[in-house]
């Protein structure tokens, strides 16, 4: 590992430069740019996630720390090229005092050229990701609702501020859950009439499964709290009963359909990792995650006219499409049911 102190961007560059020509490993098997802008509280397991999922897409890994305080603009860096930490890049840059605020003028000079960018925030986020000087370089920039304590206000403010290229860690962690609900959908399993999402307290996670099924299905959804971890089950209750995805130990799950045995399936909770390498995999816009936070918002707020609704079958899977609209979230209302008189009709 190379430790650069009190340096500048082009130093930082020019030291990697030095260091792939040692060793006789130039960058063009690179795939893409990867910026994280984090703190010390989460640099650490953010660097280990980037490392892994970096066997799977080789890439130049740029840390930028944030240390704001009354310590004198500076920038000090250590550079991690190949090795055992995966076959890419490794550079962590800590951003002294004033010098943090301007993150974006020691990630340009550091970037590939001629390769995506990925923008990731480990912690806080800035409301508009798209905006932000390190986001407006990156076709994807990623997001993880579930680290915010305030985590409804937070999913608020990703709908009324999303852009094609958002998407959230906390969406990430829900696709399992979607690819099995919607095989299990493919099944003639009559029409859904309600949906329940079972899931530990405080999950974005669970509200933003509860908002996707809610935009594709058309039904009353609600969200029941128990002891976890993450979310627990899923009951879909249709014509011919209901099909249920338990997940209680956070490892096997049970898949339930009417006329049809129970069988177990894998769901194991995955790690970060993980998590990352899956939203590396593509760069192209979201659509389906933003149904899902236009979702949301039904889900804690259900219109009247749910009671009513007919019940709908859909036998689909997630898909990407590209959406550019931008839909601020309603704030709660409360809401009375009216009632009308009926009509005389003629003799």
């Amino acid at each position: 590992m190379i430790t650069l102190e009190n340096t500048q961007a082009n130093a930082v560059a020019a030291a990697i430069n030095d260091e792939r020509r040692r060793m006789g490993s130039p960058t063009v098997g690179m795939v893409l740019t990867l910026l994280i802008l984090t703190d010390e509280m989460h640099q650490a397991e953010a660097l280990a996630a980037a490392s892994i999922a970096a066997r799977e897409h080789p890439m130049r890994v740029i840390a930028l720390i944030e240390r704001p305080g009354r310590d004198t603009a500076h920038l000090d860096a250590q550079i991690q090229v190949g090795g055992d930490e995966g076959p890419g890049e490794l550079i962590a840059c800590r951003l002294h005092g004033e010098l943090a605020k301007h993150a974006g003028s020691v990630a340009i000079p550091l970037l590939l050229p001629d390769t995506p960018v990925v923008a990731w925030w480990p912690g806080d986020a800035p409301d508009s990701p798209s905006e932000d000087p390190i986001g407006m370089h990156a076709q994807r920039r990623i997001t993880d609702t579930s680290t915010s304590a305030a985590y409804i206000q937070e999913l608020g403010i990703r709908l009324a501020n999303y852009q094609p290229g958002d998407t959230d860690l906390a969406w990430t962690r829900t696709t399992p859950w979607r690819s099995m609900l919607a095989a299990a959908l493919d099944q003639p399993v009559g029409r859904v009439q309600e949906v329940t999402v079972h899931s530990e307290p405080r999950s974005a996670s669970s509200l933003l499964l509860a908002g996707w099924l809610r935009k594709r299905l058309h039904v009353p959804t609600k969200i029941v709290h128990d002891k976890g971890p993450g979310i627990t089950k899923v009951v879909l209750k249709t014509s011919q009963g209901e099909v249920s995805l338990s997940r209680p130990d956070g490892r096997v799950a049970q898949l339930s359909i009417p006329n049809a045995p129970e069988s177990p399936v894998a769901l194991p909770r995955r790690n970060m990792a993980e998590l990352l390498a899956e939203e590396l995999r593509r760069l192209d816009p979201d659509e389906i995650y933003y149904q899902a936070l236009r979702g949301v918002n039904a889900v804690l707020h259900p219109p009247v006219k749910d009671s009513k609704s007919k019940p709908t079958n859909v036998k689909s899977k997630p898909s990407t499409k590209v959406g550019k609209t931008k839909t601020k979230v309603a704030k709660p209302t409360s809401t009375k049911s009216a009632t009308t008189k009926p009509k005389k009709t003629a003799k």
